[in-house]
């Protein structure tokens, strides 16, 4: 199994929107990035788990984590002109730009960014890597178990 964070915004898609979906799934459309990308298109597979970031937001940080459930096809609204996300260069034979499927597994307590970098084990993830601002990036399992204790955990007060 491989782990994950997907950052979403808010007021795109919060964690509490996904809660109210049917079957409480979603396509993670929009990526246009193509490591993150490659990432989707690549590497995630069936029952890997994520963690649903809430990204661009007065308080930025981990909201839940999610299950990947349908592994990447093509992005529909690479073919929309209606969409934001609209590509003119993509074709319906050669797409560029793929989604998951992912399903809510649960909502966690929101951990803040400044929470998550005051953990000193934590500082390898790559997230906290100067210049980084992919919206999916690879977790390892040892950064997943630290974050999931701070999930399970009560907010720290000092952060």
């Amino acid at each position: 199994m491989n782990y994950w964070l997907m950052k979403s915004e808010p007021g795109e898609l919060s964690v509490d929107d996904l809660a109210e979906l049917p079957g409480r799934r979603v396509g993670w459309f929009g990526v246009r990035n193509y490591q993150a990308r490659n990432f989707m298109r690549d590497q995630m597979r069936c029952g890997d788990l994520a963690f649903f970031y809430h990204s661009s937001c007065a308080v930025p940080g981990v909201a839940g984590v999610v299950k990947i459930v349908r592994e990447a096809y093509p992005d529909p609204t690479q073919f929309d002109p209606q969409s934001p996300y609209f590509d003119p260069k993509a074709q319906g034979s050669s797409p560029r730009w793929f989604q998951v499927d992912v399903e809510l597994v649960k909502k966690t307590r929101l951990v803040p960014l400044s929470e998550l970098r005051a953990q000193g084990a934590l500082a390898s993830m790559r997230i906290f890597q100067r210049g980084n601002r992919l919206s999916i990036t690879p977790v390892q399992p040892e950064e997943w178990n630290n974050v999931v204790r701070l999930a399970e955990s009560a907010p720290r007060a000092d952060v």
